[in-house]
């Protein structure tokens, strides 16, 4: 469980220039969880039990606050993982189980449950789909299938049973269809075809071209090390943006999918952060989506590449370093 630390806020520690008023984590006798401001006032209580290595004194990064365990005196909801509150102590929502603990930010949005309903919230713990289906998977390539009228298991998915009704909704909570007519350019989930999501104005457009002419380096980076031969027409890699700047949050992130546009990595592997301005790109290279400036990341990749295939001459995807 120690993964949870890290997801306190999942904010990229890039961070902001904005001040905000310091706060950090304290523990009680009991070991019980709390949090106080720089004056030493109490803003939440200590009353949860967490499963990191949470130390006394802390500090608490990003714009709402993840308790990643039990709350005393209170019977979790079914299905649900922590507490999430903002820095002046509101109680927010209760994020889905997943993976044996809270849900992850996918494409900028978690999954947290509210009466037994599956709803979004953003970065700044802001509402942004209400809760009303049974089950939402999480999103990918800007749409997350979802199901009414059927049940959740213990392993983070669902039972089949009579009557359930499954759709499709896309970043607002819209349901939508799929497409009777299609082109190359919108998406293929679970054999249905979607509406190409995404939309761009002209600086957006540039910032996509900067991955675009590094494609084939970046795709062979990806693959180098994969054990069945890929073939080049399916080696291709798609680059969109999943978030835009927004308040505490300023930049772009972008991510990155296989040619069937399945993102290549729901955490952090191949994801990538640009400035407000388009001017300044980074790869995020830590659970917390810590990031790195672009150039040096892809110099660390390159080096594993390179190593990768010297200590491997047989792997069948090789990777041809031509940036010299």
């Amino acid at each position: 469980m120690n993964r949870i630390l890290l997801f306190i806020t999942m904010i990229p520690v890039l961070a902001f220039s904005q001040e905000k008023e310091v706060l950090k984590y304290f523990k009680a006798k009991d070991n019980l969880v709390g949090v106080k401001n720089q004056k030493g006032e109490v803003i939440i209580p200590a009353q949860f039990k967490m499963y990191s290595d949470l130390k006394d004194g802390d500090l608490v990064e990003g714009e709402t606050i993840l308790f990643d365990g039990e709350k005393k005196g209170e019977k979790s909801q079914k299905n649900t993982w922590g507490y999430v509150y903002d820095r002046k102590g509101n109680f927010l929502y209760t994020p889905l189980l997943y993976d044996n603990g809270p849900d992850y930010f996918v494409e900028g949005l978690r999954r947290f449950v509210k009466n037994g309903k599956i709803g979004f919230a953003d970065r700044n713990g802001k509402t942004v789909i209400e809760p009303k289906h049974d089950f939402v998977a999480s999103f990918n390539y800007g749409y997350a299938s979802f199901c009414d009228g059927c049940k959740r298991n213990d392993d983070d998915g669902y039972v089949k049973v009579p009557g359930e009704k499954w759709g499709m909704m896309n970043t607002k909570g819209e349901t939508v269809q799929p497409l009777t007519k299609y082109s190359q350019n919108d998406v293929k989930i679970v054999g249905k075809y979607y509406p190409y999501p995404f939309q761009y104005n002209e600086k957006e457009k540039n910032i996509l071209q900067f991955f675009e002419k590094q494609n084939k380096l970046l795709s062979d980076l990806y693959y180098v090390n994969q054990y069945n031969k890929i073939p080049e027409k399916e080696k291709k890699l798609f680059f969109e943006i999943v978030e835009r700047p927004k308040e505490n949050f300023p930049y772009y992130q972008i991510n990155t999918y296989d040619y069937t546009k399945y993102d290549l990595g729901m955490l952090y592997r191949f994801k990538f952060l640009v400035s407000e301005d388009g001017k300044t790109f980074y790869a995020i290279t830590a659970y917390n989506e810590k990031g790195v400036p672009f150039e040096e990341w892809l110099r660390k990749e390159i080096e594993e590449a390179t190593k990768f295939q010297k200590e491997h001459p047989d792997n069948p995807n090789k990777f041809k370093n031509n940036q010299n």
